[in-house]
């Protein structure tokens, strides 16, 4: 038997593994590629890791908190709260007490929907610019949009306010898509589409039927500006169009009125929003839309305008450009989107209901980017262009990193609070402890219980020595307090150790009659902590 003949084998370069630049090159084509024909997913993509980047760094805060509480209850005890306050959040409580359910809570997981639906209103806008006026506003647009500084907080918000963002610029792009079908007769579907999601709007949010009311101010402004053409050209909105719009619209409202109806009743839950007063105008400014950053502001209300007039005056020129009246035609389609709202909830404040609040003006941001994008594209050549996008994306970038600070939300350090208090407790694993709520920083009526609601896992095992009332079981958002003198001694038993965690001035202060009831049974404050408005004392027994 002989030995296997040895040698040295040449294996071809093509019959090997493909280079690993080659790879790079082919992904960084294809990411090219990508980018140039779905800048819908490209750039709704980029909105959702902007949003969900360094969600978790801001501490909760009261309005994120409402939300905790609510989607961490059981279906009857959310059901018997929205009969008493927070109807118009209803939707949006059950969709994150679902999402609860499914992968459980943490201030990350709170705020990411709210980073997908920036992402998923990133991709509409995108859209939306392209039928309005072209790929080059689409992707500029969408990624104005992502810009601002509202939608940046939004993006990381655990509130509904993104959400009332993608479902406005949603309802407008199928709005317009029934337009366009019924010119050929096949829009019906669309109108009936359109009746479907104006109603589910205006079931997550009531101030989404501002939207539907613009948009009746748009075709209002198109008959008006069709009716004024001479060039001959075929109507832009058939008279159709009005009567579906109309038959589709009333539908939505019949559908809705009853929840409607709950909202209104529960109108003194907005009764902290003040009238008009000097903080009215800045807020309209600066606040709503661009983050309370007033230079910034002054830059994009100047494109805003510049956006609009130079829009809508092209197509008045005697022998306008189909670009031209296209631009027009997004000019009617985003300026009452972008105005009305605002301007229906400030009149209505001067007028005695106080309904104006910066946040609630969220519904227009996708159709201020498009203005401020008609702006920017007005910019030849497209290097020029480039340049010009870049600048305003460059300006964006402070306040896009000011939102995801750890005391970004009113200033909360709650989080802080909560770590202070874990830390002390794992110390001295083995200590029976309780905790008495006191009020929270500008909200007396609130035990701060609201921080053991953000944050669970530094109060676990801990006995509430002076709840008397619980929110969840009796239909309210917060627990309240007893008498003290009554509750906390009844409840002591075994414990040494009691935490007192409470708010500085602004809110109903108890921590006087707690350290007496304490001190007459037996304990003696041992250390004292105050982060931004949060104080906490730790008593021991002995």
């Amino acid at each position: 038997m002989t030995a296997p003949q040895t040698g040295t084998i040449r294996v071809p370069a093509s019959a090997g593994a493909t280079p690993v630049r080659t790879r790079l090159r082919s992904a960084s084509a294809a990411a090219r590629i990508a980018a140039v024909r779905t800048p819908e997913l490209t750039i709704g993509a980029l909105g959702v890791v902007t949003g969900a980047l360094f969600a978790w760094v801001p501490s909760l805060w009261y309005d994120e908190a409402a939300t905790v509480t609510s989607a961490q209850r059981s279906w009857p005890q959310l059901w018997a709260e929205l009969h008493t306050v927070d109807a118009v959040h209803g939707l949006y409580y059950a969709l994150i007490h679902a999402w609860f359910w499914l992968v459980g809570y943490t201030p990350f997981t709170l705020r990411f929907p709210s980073a997908l639906a920036i992402g998923v209103a990133a991709g509409l806008v995108v859209a939306l610019g392209r039928r309005l006026g072209g790929r080059r506003l689409g992707i500029t647009a969408g990624l104005v949009f992502l810009a601002l500084p509202r939608v940046q907080w939004a993006g990381s918000e655990g509130r509904p306010y993104a959400t009332i963002t993608t479902l406005a610029v949603c309802l407008t792009l199928v709005g317009i898509t029934a337009v366009r079908r019924t010119r050929t007769g096949s829009g019906r579907r669309w109108w009936v589409a359109y009746g479907l999601i104006a109603a589910l709007s205006v079931t997550f949010n009531v101030y989404l039927s501002l939207a539907v009311v613009a948009h009746a101010v748009t075709l209002g402004w198109t008959l008006l500006a069709q009716r004024s053409r001479t060039d001959g050209r075929a109507p832009v909105l058939p008279r159709a169009v009005l009567v579906r719009w109309v038959v589709a619209a009333g539908a939505a409202a019949v559908v809705v009125s009853p929840l409607v109806l709950v909202v209104v009743s529960q109108s003194k839950q907005v009764g902290w929003i003040t009238g008009i007063s000097e903080r009215t105008f800045p807020q309209v400014f600066a606040t709503s839309w661009f983050g309370g950053i007033d230079s910034y502001a002054a830059v994009a209300w100047a494109l805003l305008v510049t956006g609009s007039v130079v829009g809508l005056a092209a197509a008045h020129r005697r022998s306008p450009s189909v670009r031209a009246v296209l631009r027009a035609q997004a000019v009617r389609v985003a300026l009452p989107l972008a105005l009305l709202p605002t301007a229906a909830l400030v009149g209505a404040t001067a007028l005695g209901e106080h309904l104006y609040s910066p946040k609630y003006a969220s519904l227009s941001l996708p159709f201020v980017a498009l203005l401020i994008a008609l702006a920017i594209t007005l910019v030849r050549p497209r290097a020029v262009l480039a340049v010009a996008l870049a600048v305003f994306l460059v300006i964006s970038v402070p306040s896009a990193i000011d939102v995801k600070t750890p005391r970004s939300k009113q200033d909360s350090t709650w989080a802080n609070a909560a770590s202070i208090i874990e830390a002390e407790r794992s110390a001295t694993p083995g200590a029976n402890g309780g905790v008495v709520f006191g009020s929270v920083y500008g909200h007396p009526g609130t035990t701060a219980e609201i921080i053991r609601v953000s944050y669970p896992w530094a109060f676990t095992g801990l006995t509430d020595l002076g709840v008397r009332k619980d929110g969840a079981e009796s239909g309210v958002l917060w627990n309240q307090n007893g008498d003290l003198a009554t509750t906390i001694p009844a409840r002591l038993g075994d414990i040494d150790t009691v935490w007192f965690v409470g708010g500085t001035p602004k809110a109903r202060n108890i921590q006087p009659e707690t350290a007496s009831v304490l001190a007459e049974n037996g304990f003696h404050a041992e250390q004292h902590w105050k982060t931004g408005r949060v104080v906490i004392t730790e008593y021991v027994r002995g």
